[in-house]
């Protein structure tokens, strides 16, 4: 199967820091892929290159065999890859409705038809449970909501690849059990890359597990392999075995 997205030699340097450094990485189309590695290993730096947030000092990126490697973040958004934020980016001073509401006048032809921006923008809202806080303002929501909201208004761009940053962070218990079932529904119509720390929703998701560490790609697998791996173990720090015991 060819893959959705791909890059090569991709790297991202701050000065004297290689955040990222010559990645090699491809998903394939419909894969549940999770990002995983300590604090300051790169991996939102990564998917910022990926969603075109930042320019790579060096290497490519290719999503549908198309070079994006310079194309600017909202085009990239047109050819069908939406991001969430790891710290929360909604609109606070607008109501969950509209905040989703805007993503959705991107995907029509005619962003005015006022029924057509209503029918996306409650569809989004009920994948993700919060229809019935439509018209609540996006601030006085709980961090955990506003963290579905963010998911909601990646969902109302209709994307092929959905790049999730730290989403259940903040959420509860059963929150999370809906947002695995969430992320299944979601793959079946698009391509999901997850980063996320914790390791239950990880290894319930994901079909293979890419380990980041010091800007590099350190394992690849699935998620047994990465559970059996001991330089994973290592990188967590004791992390990893805890989540296997």
């Amino acid at each position: 199967m060819t893959p959705l997205l791909t890059t090569k030699g991709l790297s991202r340097h701050f000065g004297g820091l290689r955040a990222v450094d010559n990645v090699d990485f491809s998903i394939e189309p419909g894969e549940i892929r999770a990002v995983i590695g300590p604090n300051g290993a790169g991996k939102t730096t990564f998917v910022s290159l990926v969603c075109g947030r930042y320019a790579p000092s060096a290497g490519t990126i290719v999503f549908d065999g198309e070079d994006i490697t310079d194309m600017p973040a909202h085009l990239r958004v047109r050819r069908g890859i939406a991001y969430t934020f790891q710290i929360t980016s909604v609109f606070a001073n607008l109501s969950a409705y509209e905040n989703v509401a805007l993503p959705v006048q991107r995907t029509l032809t005619d962003g005015r038809s006022r029924g057509a921006v209503r029918q996306g923008a409650m569809e989004a809202l009920e994948r993700v449970g919060l229809a019935a806080r439509a018209h609540e303002q996006a601030g006085a929501l709980a961090y955990g909501h506003q963290r579905l909201l963010e998911v909601a208004m990646g969902l109302a761009l209709k994307p092929r690849l959905l790049i999730l940053d730290e989403p259940t962070q903040g959420l509860s218990d059963g929150e999370i059990d809906s947002f695995i079932a969430l992320v299944r529904e979601i793959a079946r119509d698009a391509t999901v890359l997850l980063i996320e720390h914790n390791m239950q929703v990880v290894m319930e998701l994901a079909r293979r597990i890419t380990v980041f560490n010091a800007g590099k790609i350190l394992a690849e697998g699935s998620p047994a392999e990465i559970r059996a791996n001991t330089a994973v173990q290592e990188a967590y720090l004791g992390t990893a075995q805890e989540a296997s015991a």
